[in-house]
């Protein structure tokens, strides 16, 4: 399904079918770009800033980067296979119709983010701030999700059962909603759990 227009930030220029592989994009500062057919594989970055840009069909893969920014910018069809993202900050941004596949984010602010329906099965990660983020319906069967902030998040219909959800932040999780069949918790959240679900832990 086609993003809603209206939740595309508003670009002043464009960038199409650039040939970024392998380069270095440290210390970049784009803003209100559009960036389409774009292919980043292999790229890398140190402390980039997107801001307000819209990405369309671009190719993420491989690619490591580390405490850059990207807030406010949708991403849509791009692939983030075997990307890795290290203390980033996405906050605001939206993804739609795009592919994970061993996606490793590490650390960082993904507050407000939406990644309503991502297939995240193969993704990993790890000590993120997911804060009122848009997860409904995600697919993170067998996903490793660990000490993850997801105060506040939508998990409307989401699939985690089997994953690794240790340490993370489950209060805002509706067990009667979400498929949670062979997940790993911890002893708090099996008691947060338990609570939701109207039991009494003795």
């Amino acid at each position: 399904m086609a993003i809603d227009p209206t939740r595309l930030p508003r670009t002043e220029m464009t960038v199409r079918d650039a040939d970024w592989a392998l380069d270095d994009l440290s210390g970049q500062v784009h803003e209100r770009t559009a960036f389409v057919g774009v292919d980043l594989t292999e790229a890398t970055s140190t402390g980039a800033v997107f801001t307000d840009c819209v990405f369309t069909q671009c190719r993420f893969n491989a690619g490591a980067h580390v405490r850059t920014a990207m807030t406010n910018c949708v991403f849509v069809g791009c692939s983030f296979f075997e990307v890795r993202l290290e203390e980033c900050k996405l906050v605001g941004s939206v993804f739609e119709e795009c592919a994970f596949g061993l996606v490793s984010v590490v650390g960082g602010d993904w507050s407000f983010v939406s990644l309503a329906g991502a297939d995240l099965r193969k993704a990993h990660i790890s000590g993120v701030r997911m804060r009122e983020a848009d997860l409904s319906g995600v697919r993170a069967a067998r996903a490793t999700l660990t000490n993850v902030d997801l105060s506040g998040a939508s998990l409307q219909r989401a699939d985690v059962s089997g994953a690794d959800l240790r340490g993370s932040d489950l209060t805002s999780l509706d067990p009667l909603t979400v498929l949670l069949k062979g997940a790993v918790i911890d002893t708090v959240q099996a008691v947060q759990i338990a609570g939701a679900l109207g039991l009494s832990v003795r």
